[in-house]
């Protein structure tokens, strides 16, 4: 056999593969790693030393899973008892040293989702339900307790704990160690223990695009809900106003709307 025809060894001989997970071709596996027999694996995915993936877990294209992380493991829920649910990892991702992503419950949606393209840092923790958007950073140690929701293009900061339930709107900002006990509506800036808005996620939104005018109209809505003085329905009757002719306040009217804890406030 020449140098050429040498077959490319993509799995360490250490790893353990269940002969029934579903693994793209092109997968590396390395070293003492675990992959369990409902895994499927998409193709380009690169799966570091020491991963264990198991449950019913389901993770995309493209996506390198750093060593230690255990995936698809039980939900740390005192009312599971063994039933069927899943974990769902879309393509692209980036999921560093030591995080935990568990599977659903019955009490939910019974999937636990990550999305597109997210930056997940060393020892973040996604707990059973967790529905995560697109594009989001989570910087080290960031907590997520059963059944959060966070929208596309969220940052938290290292050490933010996020209490069961919360829903997070999109592109907001959430600072080091806060703790979020109620909803934080879209583009927000927050920060603090207890955590507290500090107006609209300015540099992000420029980062992405985001035009003067439409930040002047974020901005506009974030002072009708936060600095006016009017009462939760008020403000939302006086951004509902706003989002008529101004399309990047829909998402922050529409937020309002569905809250189910709260917000933060």
């Amino acid at each position: 056999m020449t140098k050429e025809e040498t077959p490319v060894l993509r799995h360490h001989p250490t790893a353990i593969i269940h002969p029934e997970a579903c693994v793209a071709a092109d997968v590396c596996i390395g070293a003492y790693s675990i992959i369990g027999p409902q895994v499927s694996i998409g193709s380009g995915s690169v799966i570091q030393d020491y991963v264990r993936i198991s449950g019913r877990t389901t993770i995309g294209q493209r996506n390198r899973i750093y060593s230690y992380c255990a995936l698809g493991g039980d939900p740390q829920d005192k009312k599971y008892r063994g039933e069927d649910s899943a974990l769902e990892i879309g393509d692209d991702n980036t999921i560093r040293e030591f995080c935990t992503l568990n599977l659903g419950t019955d009490d939910d949606a019974g999937v636990t989702r990550l999305g597109n393209h997210n930056w997940i840092m060393a020892y973040v923790h996604l707990a059973h339900d967790c529905q995560v958007g697109n594009h989001t950073t989570l910087a080290n140690h960031a907590t997520l307790a059963g059944h959060v929701h966070l929208g596309d293009w969220v940052t938290l900061g290292g050490f933010v704990g996020v209490h069961q339930f919360v829903r997070i709107g999109a592109h907001s900002f959430i600072g080091i160690s806060a703790v979020i006990t109620q909803d934080v509506p879209p583009y927000l800036l927050v920060a603090g223990n207890p955590a507290s808005p500090h107006g609209i996620n300015a540099e992000g939104l420029k980062r992405r695009g985001f035009s003067a005018e439409q930040l002047a109209s974020l901005k506009q809505a974030y002072r009708k809900l936060y600095r006016s003085g009017l009462s939760l329905e008020q403000a939302q009757q006086e951004i509902g106003t706003l989002a008529q002719d101004n399309p990047c306040v829909e998402p922050f009217r529409d937020f309002l709307q569905q809250t189910a804890r709260g917000i933060l406030r």
